[in-house]
């Protein structure tokens, strides 16, 4: 009976053990899927993930003469307490030409917060030639309570999109860009907003005495 019960325990171990690898594969397996997606987005342009380009790359690109408009809008999370808007709406440009806009962002609440943008254009078959040189979205960006800031990017849109017959003909490509906060940020100021509800009752006992 004893040796039953010893091989039916190892048995089990065995079958927890087999199941605890599993549900750990799956779970690396998840984590790695992120940074891999966000990989094929940024090399596809998939969803309007837009490209990134550097200097020396955009020196060899030369307008085409063919115009493009491209439109610009800014958003901000639900509760991140910031105004975030472009400074011009629309901007007239040609394919291949190098072109600079400005995004304004301020911090309208008493803390520092850092913040994220996520962005993408649409239409989403456009994201594969819309390429930023210099962005304030490939940086997190701190605002102190009340700072307001002038925020450039730098794009042009590849003259290879007119070679691709679903995107050619497009006239115009609106970028668009969301702020997040920090995760960070915004667990240290929960942490001291926390911290400062504790104190109130704590400091009501001390007078009371």
């Amino acid at each position: 009976m004893a040796m039953v019960l010893d091989q039916a325990s190892r048995s089990n171990r065995k079958v927890a053990t087999i199941a605890a690898v599993g549900a750990l594969s799956m779970l690396s397996l998840g984590f790695a899927s992120v940074p891999l997606y966000r990989m094929f987005c940024a090399a596809t342009g998939f969803n309007g993930t837009t490209q990134r380009s550097s200097s020396a790359q955009a020196a060899g690109v030369k307008s085409t003469g063919r115009p493009i408009t491209v439109r610009f809008d800014g958003n901000v999370a639900s509760g991140m307490p910031w105004q975030f808007r472009p400074e011009t709406v629309t901007q007239d440009g040609h394919i291949g030409e190098r072109k600079m806009a400005f995004f304004i962002a301020k911090n309208t609440s008493d803390r520092p917060i850092i913040g994220r943008a996520l962005f993408n254009v649409t239409p989403e078959q456009t994201g594969a030639y819309f390429n930023k040189i210099q962005c304030f979205c490939f940086n997190e960006q701190r605002l102190e309570p009340g700072e307001e800031v002038r925020m450039p990017v730098i794009y042009y849109v590849d003259p290879a999109i007119l070679d691709d017959p679903n995107a050619r003909d497009v006239p115009e490509i609106t970028l668009s860009y969301t702020f997040m906060e920090d995760a960070g940020s915004a667990a240290a100021a929960n942490a001291k907003l926390a911290t400062k509800a504790l104190a109130k009752p704590l400091d009501r006992a001390v007078r009371a005495r």
